[in-house]
């Protein structure tokens, strides 16, 4: 395991939705058992301050794509954009919203792998991330 552990900043033109700095909490619950960093992922245009306030959030690193074909918030372009940054991850973490439901779905599609929405709780199993969501 290369103990990346990846959070996509959700955000509306610059305005952060503060259920990403939740998933940095969670990130960094899963860094450490991991022994690992957590690296916070910021796309749109115009976004250096998001970049600094993941970092006061306590991600270890910002991966940042600033373009202003990002400046509006097209499905397919952000997916391109985070698939190519993220696929070495091992973790990939999204805060909860309608863009970002649609977002995991094309990103996971992009990387080949599953995707578990909904989550309310994530834990180790030595070294697998096991997640619990609610059925009903």
């Amino acid at each position: 395991m290369t103990n990346k552990v990846m959070v996509y900043i959700d955000h509306d033109r610059g305005q952060s939705v503060p259920a990403s700095w939740e998933a940095i909490g969670a990130a960094l619950n899963l860094a450490e058992g991991l022994g690992g960093d957590v690296t916070a992922v910021v796309l749109g245009n115009g976004i250096d301050d998001l970049a600094k306030e993941a970092v006061q959030y306590g991600a270890n690193n910002v991966e940042v794509v600033d373009d202003a074909s990002l400046s509006d918030f097209i499905p397919e372009i952000y997916a391109n954009a985070l698939s190519a940054i993220a696929k070495d991850a091992e973790v990939l973490l999204f805060p909860t919203s309608g863009r970002t439901r649609e977002l995991a779905a094309m990103v996971a599609v992009d990387l080949e792998t599953g995707i578990s929405p909904d989550v309310i709780a994530l834990e180790l199993e030595g070294e697998a991330v096991v997640a619990t969501r609610p059925i009903y």
